[in-house]
């Protein structure tokens, strides 16, 4: 109560405030010294101490605290005139340890509330700083957009000699300058992907999908890639020597980004004549997809940071040949994990027992995959 009072009471001048205190100080020292000796009224000295502490500080505290355990002591003696009792000296000093605690323990509460006070300023400056920033770099990422998809569809035009012949050299330039620009706006729109998954939460488009088929998709698509990299594509079906199909229900758009990303991670971290291996294997309660390399592998360091947001790994080189030939934007792994939480799955990493890295996923099963297993197979009599 007299916390709410001290609240209330905060546009209070400082005089006023020191006049209400001593008047406290007044009222119960006229109590004390109008009852007999047995009478401790020095109890109720706390509540001035309290409001010392609530409006005045720390020093203030101290003072009241010490004049409030000198006034408690001193009625033994004033007025005077009565016995002095062993019980009535050890009440009066049982209060006065009171009003020490009482000091004590309330400017300790202060200082507890005012660092508690400080770190959620802190907090929340940062969290304003973090929403401010993302802010800028969602719109700044949307309001670059524009000018390269301009600068793409230009170039598009000169590729197709719309303004006039183009020689063979500047085809292979304007071709070069095209991919340089694909894959910024590729950047920018994993970007707008990631700040929008993050502020509103990833929106799925739910139903069914054979990862097998996905993944053989995204594997043609990157086969160009691959074989720039002299790297082989191979695909395992697990126990199985037979392809099958792999349900799911997820959003096949964005399940496709996890294959891209991984087998493009997997493609530029292997190394040259080498195979990356895509694979598929069907269990009880999930469909787990495994995508292996023949790279370098993963420090131990590397593993509690692999998939977050902007983390790069490091550089490694064997036999002259450098293993983490490209450094991404950071983001291809983070967005990855987004996609697969949020279908129900899960996404990790580990080194291979011979050479290079897995990366894997696993979603849950889709309940009436066998019904869709007999619509796939073929017809027979």
């Amino acid at each position: 109560m007299l916390f709410l009072k001290a609240r209330l009471s905060d546009k209070k001048s400082p005089l006023s405030k020191y006049l209400l205190i001593s008047s406290l100080f007044i009222v119960i020292l006229l109590l004390e010294l109008s009852t007999p000796n047995e009478y401790v009224f020095g109890y109720l000295y706390t509540g001035p101490i309290l409001l010392a502490n609530s409006w005045l500080g720390r020093q203030a505290t101290f003072q009241a605290t010490l004049i409030a355990v000198c006034l408690t002591m001193l009625n033994l003696v004033v007025p005077g005139g009565e016995v002095i009792k062993a019980s009535i000296v050890a009440s009066r000093v049982i209060a006065a340890i009171a009003l020490i605690v009482t000091g004590f323990l309330s400017d300790r509460i202060r200082r507890s509330e005012e660092a508690s006070a400080q770190t959620r300023a802190k907090l929340e400056a940062q969290e304003e700083l973090v929403r401010l920033r993302e802010d800028f770099a969602s719109t700044l990422t949307h309001d670059l957009k524009t000018p390269l998809l301009g600068a793409i569809e230009a170039l598009k035009a000169f590729q197709q000699e719309k303004f006039g012949a183009v020689l063979p050299a500047q085809q292979k330039v304007l071709a070069t300058m095209a991919r340089s620009h694909k894959t910024s706006l590729q950047l920018l729109e994993t970007l707008l992907d990631v700040y929008r998954n993050d502020t509103e939460g990833l929106k799925l488009d739910l139903a069914p999908v054979d990862l097998v088929i996905l993944g053989e998709e995204t594997a043609s698509t990157l086969t160009e890639l691959a074989a720039n990299r002299r790297v082989y594509l191979s695909f395992n079906y697990g126990d199985s020597d037979w392809r099958q199909s792999l349900w799911v229900k997820g959003d096949a758009l964005q399940l496709q980004r996890v294959f891209t990303n991984l087998l493009v991670n997997a493609i530029n971290h292997s190394r040259r004549g080498e195979r990356v291996e895509i694979v598929l294997e069907p269990q009880t309660s999930y469909q787990v997809v495994k995508i292996l390399d023949t790279g370098a592998g993963i420090q131990p360091e590397q593993f509690p940071h692999l998939f977050e947001r902007f983390y790069q790994g490091h550089s490694d080189a064997f036999g002259g040949l450098c293993l983490r030939q490209t450094k991404g934007s950071g983001l291809g792994l983070y967005l990855s994990r987004q996609i697969i939480e949020a279908h129900g799955g899960m996404i990790w990493a580990e080194n291979r027992v011979t050479t290079g890295a897995m990366f894997a996923f696993k979603l849950p099963v889709y309940p009436f995959q066998s019904s869709l297993a007999l619509l796939d197979a073929p017809y027979s009599n």
